[in-house]
């Protein structure tokens, strides 16, 4: 949810990739949809969370090590598994992260650049050929803003408990 990537490039995701010190999560082109590297901006609190999971998994390769295998990853349906045990069956799957994160981001004025360059999305036509552009900075100030806007989310939630909202 923090980071706008695909479930797949998170489930075989390699603690090797991660520069925690940049705060930056480069995925290698071969795992990628498009087959170009995706460099992604961290939060603080995708740090965090990096942190903790480190602690649980770091010795192995892999940050979701499968459970009778460490050397490969997790089910493709681990993240919509646990939804299904949060109760979000059928509300929720893992893929669906993007679109809350490509609607909230757009309705808040970011552009339209930035977020699907968050996305990995590739420009069609000869605009997408020329322009090479990752915004990573921009992104940084974009994922900082929104991991700070789920967390705003997530306390209205809880300072509602509850009740029926």
């Amino acid at each position: 949810m923090l980071t706008g990537v695909r479930p797949s490039e998170l489930r075989e995701a390699r603690w090797d990739e991660f520069d925690r010190k940049a705060g930056l999560w480069v995925i290698p082109a071969t795992r990628m949809k498009k087959r170009r590297p995706h460099t992604v901006p961290l939060s603080r609190q995708a740090l965090d969370a990096l942190e903790q999971l480190h602690q649980l998994t770091g010795a192995y390769p892999l940050l979701f090590p499968g459970r009778n295998d460490r050397t490969k990853p997790r089910s493709n349906m681990a993240f919509n598994m646990a939804l299904r045990r949060m109760g979000y069956a059928g509300q929720q799957t893992g893929h669906g992260f993007r679109h809350i994160a490509s609607t909230t981001l757009r309705e808040n004025g970011f552009p339209k650049e930035h977020v699907e360059a968050q996305l990995s999305h590739v420009e069609d036509g000869v605009a997408g050929v020329y322009n090479k552009a990752i915004y990573v900075e921009q992104r940084r100030t974009m994922m900082q803003w929104y991991a700070d806007h789920l967390d705003e989310l997530a306390g209205e939630k809880h300072q509602f408990k509850g009740d029926a909202i």
